[in-house]
């Protein structure tokens, strides 16, 4: 491993949680809450958390507002992913990608289903792509499937996501 690379995995970074529910609000919002104690404990820092309503317009306010922040690194979205009728958060989100990181969501179903979720795997819409120089991860709503997709598959590539999406920025 390069000393780029191992300086990489201790860089603290930074990120967004918005969780996208008609329902949650700030005690009753695990999904949210699991989020940030896990990339807390994995060494990263939340700039800002976010409840709102299932609404095209509400969710593209609060993604655009950290879109222009440079310090920002990501966003981790939790809930509207489903198959619901007011469950529009992929819609509102992926025209914003620059780049759709297919794998993700197909990973996810995959390990969501052979982890005792079964044929409901299919229900997920979970995604991840980049806007600019951010990583996108939109979540499920449950709290056993945000915790899987943190665990397995976001943690563990968050340095790697963000040193590739970024790179081009840095000075050679």
């Amino acid at each position: 491993m390069s000393k780029e690379h191992e300086y990489d995995q201790k860089k603290q970074l930074v990120f967004c949680v918005l969780t996208t529910s008609d329902t949650r609000n700030v005690s009753n919002d695990r999904g949210g809450w699991t989020i940030r104690q896990k990339l807390e404990d994995a060494g990263h820092k939340i700039f800002e958390t976010w409840i709102c309503q299932d609404d095209k317009m509400e969710i593209e306010s609060i993604i655009e507002e950290w879109l222009r922040n440079p310090n920002v690194n990501g966003i981790i979205t939790t809930g509207g992913t489903g198959l619901g009728f007011r469950d529009v958060t992929p819609e509102t989100i992926e025209p914003y990608f620059t780049k759709k990181m297919d794998g993700f969501g197909e990973l996810f179903r995959m390990i969501s289903y052979t982890e005792d979720v079964g044929s409901k795997a299919l229900l997920s819409r979970a995604e991840a792509g980049i806007i600019k120089d951010k990583v996108v991860y939109m979540l499920p709503g449950s709290v056993k499937a945000v915790a899987l997709a943190m665990d397995r598959l976001v943690i563990p590539e968050l340095h790697h996501v963000v040193h590739e999406i970024t790179k081009h920025l840095q000075d050679d």
